[in-house]
């Protein structure tokens, strides 16, 4: 294999990267709300808080809501990916390697990022509420009643009724699905039963979180923490998008493939989160 990776290959490599990251995984970070472009190592998202308006007498001067602004903090991270291709092992770096290996550093690049916005909602210490594991039932998993909830807790927040969205484990996903309500064209407009899955119950987008070895949603003994939130209740700051470079290493005599990324992610508003303990089997 030629030393010299052609401008070509490495193009080629770059857009199978982006190709695999824009089209796999849970994609949170379509749910949430994103500062491209970020210079330094944290971004400052802005709170605004809310007004009240106030009855003004005849010709009385007038009263100003003295609305609060304040910044969240949003510190940035330093990810990589990187895999090696041993020059002994490989004759080129081929259509079908690069495939591969864009597929695998994408799939690590993809649930860091998720992970991110994960972390920053569990970190969140005062959300809009939690939904015991006891509603619905006693030490029950995801049910139609815990969702009920979770939206009143929004609802009552003021939070918009669009743009909402739920992660959920696959034992969370494989409850509902046994629920009444959520299989019963009745009740519900997505056929779930026919097609396998839930798309949206309660106007709770969902996102199914696999077991990761990143971490996934939190799970103390049997109880597991699923999230409800709104998009503009997290934000996500990206310094550096993903990224790819091809090297050749030559005291490991291999080509170094690597994807590389700086972001983070926080809560920007805890009334737009919601948290639901759900018992697992």
């Amino acid at each position: 294999m030629s030393k010299t990776l052609s401008a070509a290959a490495r193009q080629e490599f770059d857009s199978e990267v982006k190709h695999a990251f824009q089209t796999m995984g849970s994609g949170l970070r379509q749910t949430v709300t994103v500062r491209n472009n970020v210079v330094g190592d944290a971004y400052k998202f802005r709170k605004m808080g809310k007004g009240v308006a106030n009855q003004k007498p005849a010709q009385a001067d007038v009263t100003p809501m003295d609305v609060t602004h304040n910044l969240i903090n949003c510190p940035l991270e330093d990810w990589v990916a990187p895999e090696y291709t041993d020059i002994f092992n490989a004759a080129e770096v081929n259509f079908d390697e690069q495939q591969e290996l864009a597929f695998v550093i994408a799939a690590a690049l993809n649930r860091r990022l998720d992970q991110q916005i994960i972390d920053a909602m569990v970190a969140e210490t005062a959300p809009a509420g939690t939904v015991a594991t006891s509603v619905g039932g006693n030490n029950t998993n995801l049910n139609v009643a815990k969702l009920r909830q979770a939206s009143r807790m929004l609802n009552d927040k003021g939070v918009p009724g669009m743009d909402r969205h739920i992660a959920v484990s696959a034992q969370a996903l494989e409850t509902m699905l046994g629920e009444t309500e959520v299989g019963s064209a009745d009740y519900n407009n997505v056929k779930a039963l026919v097609q396998g899955d839930l798309d949206t119950f309660v106007g709770f987008k969902f996102h199914i979180i696999e077991t990761r070895d990143e971490g996934g949603l939190p799970k103390s003994g049997s109880v597991r923490t699923n999230l409800a939130w709104h998009k503009s209740a997290v934000g996500l700051a990206i310094g550096i998008d993903i990224k790819t470079e091809v090297n050749y290493v030559p005291v490991k005599t291999s080509w170094l493939a690597n994807g590389l990324m700086k972001s983070g992610a926080v809560s920007r508003d805890g009334d737009g989160i919601v948290k639901l303990s759900c018992t697992e089997a």
